[in-house]
């Protein structure tokens, strides 16, 4: 039995890449999910709640695509945690940490026992 291995060449992705050529490198990897997940466009963009042309657009590679098409699109095909990598939630440095930890408080202070008045306070009057 001969074994079928499918090599996908995925350009890398580089800061020096052109905003074009980045667009149609995320499309052919779009296409490439959908057609993993087995579903034809028009399937996908149902499940998405995006019109067929929105699908056919971004797997092209159009750089005006709305953002919240490839959200939907990238939910369908359960990649859209992958965000999560590409803008990692920012940390807090290391002197806002030693800043924060400052102005934790290390102990508490405890309750105050009230002090009971002996005698009624009334203003300096004379009887």
């Amino acid at each position: 039995m001969a074994m079928l291995f499918v090599i996908l060449d995925y350009m890398r992705i580089e800061n020096t890449a052109s905003v074009e050529l980045v667009a149609r490198e995320l499309g052919d990897r779009i296409a490439a999910e959908r057609l993993s997940a087995n579903l034809t466009q028009a399937e996908l963009a149902e499940q998405a709640g995006v019109a067929k042309r929105t699908i056919e657009r971004l797997e092209r590679g159009d750089a005006d695509t709305r953002l919240s098409g490839l959200l939907r699109v990238c939910r369908v095909l359960g990649v859209l945690e992958r965000f999560d990598l590409v803008l990692p939630e920012p940390t807090i440095s290391p002197m806002a940490q030693l800043k924060l930890e400052r102005q934790r408080r290390k102990r508490a202070s405890g309750r105050r026992a009230l002090k009971e008045a002996t005698t009624e306070w009334t203003w300096n009057e004379s009887p």
